[in-house]
């Protein structure tokens, strides 16, 4: 299962701090967003592995824009 997060305002990129392949665990900073000179962290919702990143620092974001998408991470016992 996958998980897109997606930008809830109009913003600039200022910090990507994740790569494809990296485990996040849950409230984990994925990417930092600027705007109105307030720097807003975009956390992950649930622990799982980077599946794609859409944004690259400078990038400009529009509400509902693609930043990053989030795997379930799955192993015997079940969800990690």
């Amino acid at each position: 299962m996958t998980r897109d997060i997606t930008a809830d305002i109009a913003a600039s990129v200022v910090r990507v701090e994740v790569v494809v392949g990296d485990m996040v665990a849950a409230d984990q900073a994925l990417v930092v967003l600027e705007s109105m000179k307030m720097e807003i962290p975009v956390l992950a919702a649930a622990a799982g592995r980077v599946a794609a990143v859409g944004v690259a620092v400078g990038d400009t974001v529009l509400e509902g824009d693609l930043l990053v998408t989030i795997e379930s991470w799955r192993d015997d016992q079940g969800v990690r």
